[in-house]
């Protein structure tokens, strides 16, 4: 049977970034393409409405919230907003805090307000825009994305670090078991953009960063030898992974705009050596962090590999890396190499 063709999407804040995998052909010369994130376009259709004085419906379903910036300057220039119940969902998971928001919700678009259609993944523009490449629709669609999940008994950042600490205690810590066929039921965005491209597999896009990381035997080499660092700088979000024999060990999480290079530098100090308290983290505003016991051999993963959009925050603080080339496509690669496709 021949290997499929892959469209892999790793669905960022700022960007998307897409790999159209063909079997047989080297990764350098697959189609690739960076593109504008689903949620700037959203914001940008946003803040062309604002401008034009139209009240917006957003309908469609939920998605990345990078758009949630432009909903906040239309309402404050006293226009109207209103929303499907499962497009509000790209806003807050809670029905009711986006009525204290001042959005509606409403099933159905009022008379005289824009509609404006939300979506991680559609089907009709990646047919558009392959077509007009010369590219055939793939045979599988694969997806990432960061998900902050829905956990009405905790805030969505707590909750986010119950999945990492699932991760490290019942699965070992293996990157690769971040990639889902079967969603878990918190991770409400990555179920809605699996039902979107078609039921394939989906994962976290700090997964697909250490999964890209691990794609070049080099750095997957250097791991089996000690303890290394993993750094995916993106535009929303810092991730960090302490790495042993392509293990898991070590998780950090921050938000990249609340950072300096020397906060962040202190905090993967502390980080590498296990001494970050997850406390600490989410008091100055980040997710956490958090270990599993870290073996003795694995030394003081001081090797440090850096990945990301604004890995220039630390520059000379690591090797910067680039999976087959293009480290922009690290996630893409990334969850090829976690399905056993590169």
């Amino acid at each position: 049977m021949k290997s499929p063709t892959v469209l892999c999407l790793d669905i960022g804040s700022g960007t998307q970034d897409v790999l159209y995998h063909i079997p047989g052909i080297e990764p350098e010369n697959r189609p690739k393409f960076v593109l504008p994130a689903p949620a700037r376009m959203v914001a940008r259709r946003l803040a062309a409405l604002t401008a034009a004085g139209s009240a917006v419906y957003l309908h469609g379903s939920n998605m990345g919230g990078g758009f949630f910036g432009a909903v906040k300057k239309h309402l404050a220039a006293g226009l109207s907003v209103c929303a499907h119940p499962e497009a509000a969902a790209a806003i807050h998971d809670n029905p009711a805090r986006v009525q204290m928001l001042g959005v509606e919700i409403s099933g159905s678009c009022p008379g005289g307000y824009v509609p404006v259609h939300l979506s991680d993944y559609d089907a009709a523009f990646w047919q558009a825009f392959l077509g007009m490449a010369g590219l055939e629709m793939p045979d599988t669609v694969v997806a990432a994305a960061q998900d902050h999940g829905f956990f009405p008994d905790s805030s969505n950042r707590e909750g986010r670090f119950t999945l990492w600490r699932r991760f490290l205690r019942e699965h070992d810590g293996d990157p690769a078991s971040l990639i889902f066929h079967d969603v878990p039921p918190e991770l409400t965005r990555l179920a809605v953009l699996q039902k979107a491209i078609g039921g394939g597999p989906v994962c976290d896009s700090g997964a697909a960063a250490v999964l890209g990381a691990l794609s070049m035997p080099e750095v997957a080499q250097r791991s089996h030898r000690h303890g290394i660092t993993v750094v995916n700088v993106g535009n929303s979000h810092v991730v960090a992974f302490l790495v042993y024999r392509e293990r898991v060990y070590g998780v950090y999480e921050h938000h990249t705009g609340m950072l300096d290079t020397a906060a962040l530098l202190h905090d993967l100090t502390e980080f590498r050596r296990a001494w970050l308290p997850d406390e600490q983290v989410r008091a100055c505003g980040g997710h956490g962090c958090m270990f599993n016991t870290i073996p003795e051999e694995a030394e003081s993963f001081r090797p440090t590999f850096v990945l990301g959009p604004r890995r220039a925050m630390l520059e000379g603080q690591g090797q910067f890396i680039a999976p087959a080339g293009d480290m922009m496509l690290a996630g893409c690669f990334g969850m090829l190499h976690g399905l056993g496709l590169s």
